[in-house]
């Protein structure tokens, strides 16, 4: 069976016109063999979660400088939910403030990443990431319960 490459899409929602990191963070997932999109500057959370969708995207990277990740992220995670992309693993980059941190993890952010972190501890956690959430999907299509490193699959 061939091994399944990692769909990555890196997002950059909102009024935020800088987008340089953004670009880094998807170049190093192209070159850890992961198929990259890009949104471009300034879509919308339904935009994103169109793309999600439409292209079964496994890992959503969204980059953010402005503090709307409070308002853009669990709108972002709760559309797929809702849409029942329940599989996505979130990992969210930019200029977030240590004490928003637990918060986001909260609202479904696997992930979060500020400046200073090394794009192969991105990439690396993306991957583990991805191999248990799609872990727990068969097991709940399944109907078994098992645990996948940190996950417990019910």
């Amino acid at each position: 069976m061939a091994e399944e490459i990692v769909k990555v899409l890196i997002a950059k929602p909102g009024l935020d016109g800088h987008d340089r990191g953004a670009k880094v963070v998807a170049r190093a997932f192209e070159d850890a063999g992961a198929k990259v999109y890009y949104t471009g500057l300034h879509v919308n959370a339904k935009q994103i979660v169109d793309m999600v969708e439409k292209e079964h995207i496994d890992v959503v990277g969204v980059s953010l400088l402005s503090g709307a990740h409070i308002t853009l992220m669990p709108q972002i995670i709760n559309m797929c939910r809702e849409r029942g992309l329940n599989d996505v693993v979130f990992i969210l980059g930019g200029i977030i403030p240590q004490a928003d941190i637990p918060m986001m993890l909260d609202a479904g952010v696997d992930g979060v990443f500020t400046p200073g972190s090394r794009l192969d501890d991105c990439t690396n956690f993306a991957d583990p990431a991805t191999t248990e959430k799609k872990a727990a999907k068969m097991m709940e299509k399944m109907g078994t319960t098992a645990s996948v490193g940190s996950l417990k699959l019910n």
